[in-house]
């Protein structure tokens, strides 16, 4: 149901421009761009942002651990389901991946919308049983922070 909710979101952000998608800044928007993809100039109205791809958003997956298991368990039934080989699919740009104490795994992508159900359903085949899984579609406001604090923290 997250999914669903999430892939109208997306799609409705898209068809409405009122939002777009953001690289983590010009600083390092060479470095995060997917291969093949151009590094984005920054524009005048954010000098640190970077535009990513149109058709990209980014999603934050929280993999929370089953405590249920000892984390040598839950690694045994991810090898088995293939996880670490089948996680992120092929060509889906991990933007980051953090341990989180007492969470588990917070894992951000950058996702064409037309793979976000191969995106699922990896998760779906390959993480479940290890871990609870919860998706948030996000973008990066760290450009416009940092501007608005110049700017308007005086």
């Amino acid at each position: 149901m997250r999914v669903a909710l999430a892939a109208s979101l997306v799609a409705w952000i898209a068809a409405s421009g009122v939002v777009a998608p953001l690289a983590y800044g010009a600083e390092s928007a060479a470095t995060t761009a997917a291969p093949g993809t151009p590094a984005m100039a920054p524009t005048a109205s954010a000098p640190l942002a970077a535009s990513a791809p149109d058709d990209t958003f980014l999603l934050t997956i929280f993999l929370r651990h089953d405590e249920s298991k000892p984390l040598p368990k839950i690694n045994e039934q991810l090898r088995a389901q293939g996880f670490f080989k089948d996680f992120p699919p092929p060509g889906i740009e991990v933007v980051s991946w953090y341990v989180m104490m007492g969470i588990g795994q917070v894992v951000t992508l950058r996702v064409p919308a037309s793979r976000l159900r191969e995106v699922n359903r990896a998760i779906e085949s390959t993480a479940w049983g290890g871990y609870r899984t919860e998706f948030y579609p996000t973008y990066d406001y760290k450009a416009q922070a940092q501007q608005m604090r110049a700017t308007d923290g005086k």
